[in-house]
C-alpha cells in the first residue's frame, strides 16, 4: 500500500512554534514515526509553503496512490485551488489538524478543503496522523471485501 502525505505552510516549523497547539514533535519526527509505526505501508512526504506546489502535488496522486493524507495548514480555511484538486482524486484522502479547530479563532471554523476529503481528523497533534492511515487502510479493505 502507497499513501502520500502532503502538509502545507509553516508545518516545516513543527516543534518550534507554538508546541502548546501543535505538539512538540517536528516533521520529521512524524514522519519516522510513521513508517516506523506502518512499516508495511510505503509512505511519500511532501511538504511545502506554496499553494501551487500543493496543487500540483495532489495532482500526481490517484493514479500513483492507494490514499492520501492532507495537512494544508492555513490554506485549508481559504484554498479553492486546493479544493478543486482534491475534488479530482478519487482515492480515500482525510484531512488532519494537530491542533484543536473547534477550540480555536472563529476563522478557523470555515475549513474549505475538508469537504473534499472522505473526512477530517483535528485535535490529536500528531496522532491525528496515525489515525489518518488506521481509516485509510480500512477504507482501503473494506472497498476490496
Amino acid at each position: 500500500m502507497r499513501i502520500s502525505v502532503i502538509n502545507g505552510p509553516n508545518l516545516n516549523l513543527l516543534g518550534k512554534r507554538d508546541k502548546d497547539i501543535y505538539g512538540w514533535k517536528s516533521l520529521e519526527e512524524i514522519q519516522e514515526d510513521l513508517t516506523a509505526q506502518f512499516p508495511e505501508i510505503d509512505f511519500n512526504f511532501f511538504q511545502s509553503n506554496l499553494e501551487g506546489s500543493i496543487v500540483n502535488q495532489i495532482q500526481l496522486v490517484t493514479n500513483n496512490f492507494d490514499g492520501l493524507i492532507i495537512n494544508p495548514g492555513g490554506y485549508a480555511h481559504t484554498s479553492v485551488a486546493i479544493k478543486d484538486a482534491l475534488g479530482e482524486v478519487t482515492i480515500p484522502k482525510i484531512e488532519v489538524h494537530l491542533s484543536n479547530l473547534a477550540a480555536r479563532e472563529e476563522y478557523r471554523q470555515v475549513l474549505l478543503t475538508a469537504s473534499a476529503c472522505d473526512g477530517y481528523i483535528s485535535g490529536f497533534k500528531e496522532k491525528s496522523y496515525y489515525a489518518a492511515v488506521f481509516l485509510i487502510r480500512n477504507i482501503i479493505e473494506s472497498r476490496g471485501a
